[in-house]
């Protein structure tokens, strides 16, 4: 899948026998998603010792195409077996991903765990009112509390999410000695002495004023800008929701609550208002920033996201024929999209990776073949990675996909483009040696 840049079956195979072979693994009952996911974590392991590890969790909808009209998709849902999307008459899938990442480098380290899951429908009953074993949300209690074990080596552990996780049991479950959570805060909840969380942000006082440089965030934030930002901060504690049918959890959580909003926006642009929770202590300016720089981290994960669906392995397009087989094909293209993560982030030559397992011998020697035939006359436009190593690698491929040296480096997309091209070529020098 990273190779060839797909999760076609057909194009995975290369030829007709390969497609059916293709086709058979994923058929097969012994294969299942969660065992493919519970093999997701086993080189991350090695790879967080040492480090302070950001656990970035979010969780990605993947719509596949079940016909043109409402009708005609309640067909293709029926099916294929696939539940509802909670996006209009969207069907299919949805995949929870825990990553991990340096959190001093900004290294993608590897996956950590998660889950994919089928809707079986949608539930009438509303969420508060439901136990947390029987709500969908419990994900994120269960992937961290997953993760703890894999995470024994790192130096320090902060799992970072976005509003949907902003549950109290997390808050009240997970941290431990050396394990910290930080969060956009969804709710404005009640605090142990009295009053409201957003209240009580309104009530610091200005503690700084910078300028942020923001990515570009298609449709929400189509082009990247630079904000002023307005920077508060101060310990809260926040109380257990009355409507907790938890009653174990503890009463109280104390926590620090650092509040970033952007002064005088351009017309057209949603301003920035993030309030962030976090356990992480917060006593000066340096640690208060240095929490929006984390909270900002979580853009590898939309990253991952983004190479796994319509910019990079196209899963969404699959023609896969049921919710079980797509589940299985969506836990081993999740695991490629991190594989392609790291050759993107490779580029920088940071670790001296071997090219080895991700080409195999064959492949590392159609990439050093090609290296010269890429490289310019100035020094930028020359490979300056060890041979056969993986940012040596990731050079060609950029540079295969377009790349042209100089400005921004290059992203998912055009090493997409070059992973395409150069397997082409590949193929194409192993039909010459046979000939």
């Amino acid at each position: 899948m990273v190779l060839r840049a797909t999760t076609c079956l057909r194009r995975l195979g290369g030829d007709r026998r390969g497609e059916r072979q293709a086709g058979q693994f994923f058929a097969n009952r012994k294969v299942t998603a969660a065992a493919i996911i519970d093999s997701w974590h086993q080189p991350s392991v090695e790879a967080v010792a040492g480090r302070h590890v950001l656990a970035l969790q979010d969780t990605t909808a993947l719509s596949f195409a079940t016909g043109g009209d409402a009708q005609s998709a309640r067909g293709g849902a029926a099916r294929r077996g696939l539940g509802p999307l909670n996006q209009g008459n969207a069907h299919g899938l949805l995949a929870h991903v825990m990553l991990a990442v340096d959190a001093d480098s900004g290294d993608c380290l590897g996956l950590l765990g998660g889950t994919v899951w089928n809707r079986p429908g949608l539930v009438s009953t509303a969420e508060h009112k439901r136990p947390l074993s029987e709500r969908e949300s419990r994900r994120w209690v269960e992937t961290a509390e997953q993760a703890r074990p894999r995470l024994d080596q790192a130096a320090q552990v902060t799992v970072v999410h976005d509003r949907e996780g902003d549950l109290y049991p997390l808050w009240a479950r997970v941290p431990r000695q050396g394990m910290h959570l930080l969060s956009r805060v969804m709710l404005d909840r009640r605090l142990s002495g009295g009053g409201l969380l957003f209240d009580a942000a309104a009530c610091f006082a200005l503690a700084d004023r910078r300028q942020l440089e923001l990515r570009a965030q298609p449709p929400q934030r189509p082009q990247a800008r630079t904000a002023t930002l307005e920077l508060r901060f101060g310990a809260v504690t926040i109380a257990r929701p009355v409507n907790e049918k938890d009653r174990s959890l503890a009463a109280a959580v104390p926590l620090t609550l650092v509040e970033v909003r952007e002064v005088d926006p351009p017309a057209a642009a949603e301003p920035i208002h993030w309030r962030l929770l976090t356990t992480h202590a917060v006593a000066d300016l340096a640690q208060a920033w240095r929490i929006v720089g984390w909270y900002q981290a979580r853009w590898t994960i939309e990253q991952l996201f983004r190479i796994l669906k319509s910019q990079g392995l196209r899963l969404e397009d699959s023609q896969v024929t049921t919710a079980e087989r797509l589940g299985k094909l969506t836990a081993a293209a999740v695991k490629a999209a991190c594989l392609t993560l790291q050759l993107v982030q490779a580029r920088e030559g940071v670790r001296h990776r071997p090219a080895r397992p991700m080409f195999d011998a064959a492949e590392v020697d159609t990439l050093a073949a090609l290296s010269p035939t890429l490289e310019g006359r100035v020094a930028r436009q020359r490979n300056p990675h060890p041979p056969r190593s993986l940012a040596h690698a990731a050079w060609v491929i950029a540079r295969l996909g377009s790349w042209h040296g100089y400005g921004r480096p290059p992203g998912p997309i055009t090493m997409h483009r070059g992973l395409e091209r150069f397997f082409a070529i590949h193929q194409g020098r192993m039909l010459a040696t046979q000939t």
